[in-house]
């Protein structure tokens, strides 16, 4: 199907009858299990090996102060956390910042503005780094003169 034709159809000018060709003839309604849904088995192989190598990073976008608790779960298994408070009424935007900050003190982490409303959680054993650009030296790589 051409772009133009794409774009008639999406606009509804024109019918599209290329979905036929989009379903498995194989498929029935009901079967399957969850793994059905993964389409790439690299997928959970990364996962595995992230865990293992303790390379794992949580975000969390609360709706609620009840989602506070996911915050706390992660955090105390030792996963840093981005918890992003853009959805949150700023009353219950406080409160979360709160919580994050003594989850931080009673488990000897750090909690760090990111951005406006935007926070990273960290446990104890890591370590941040700063992404300031490097000084460039003298006789350096990038001296142009």
């Amino acid at each position: 199907m051409g772009s133009v034709r794409k774009a008639s159809a999406w606009l509804g000018l024109v019918d599209d009858n290329d979905d036929e060709r989009y379903y498995d003839d194989d498929y029935s309604e009901g079967t399957g299990s969850q793994d059905a849904w993964v389409t790439d088995p690299r997928v959970k192989v990364a996962t595995d090996t992230a865990e293992e190598k303790g390379r794992r990073i949580g975000t969390v976008t609360p709706d609620s102060f009840r989602d506070a608790r996911a915050i706390g779960e992660l955090f105390r298994d030792g996963v840093p956390v981005i918890v992003n408070l853009t959805a949150m009424e700023p009353a219950d935007a406080k409160r979360v910042v709160d919580f994050a900050a003594g989850l931080t003190f009673g488990l000897r982490g750090t909690i760090e503005r990111v951005a406006t409303r935007v926070f990273l959680l960290t446990p104890s054993n890591t370590e941040i780094v700063s992404g300031e650009p490097a000084k460039h030296h003298e006789d350096g790589f990038f001296n142009q003169s």
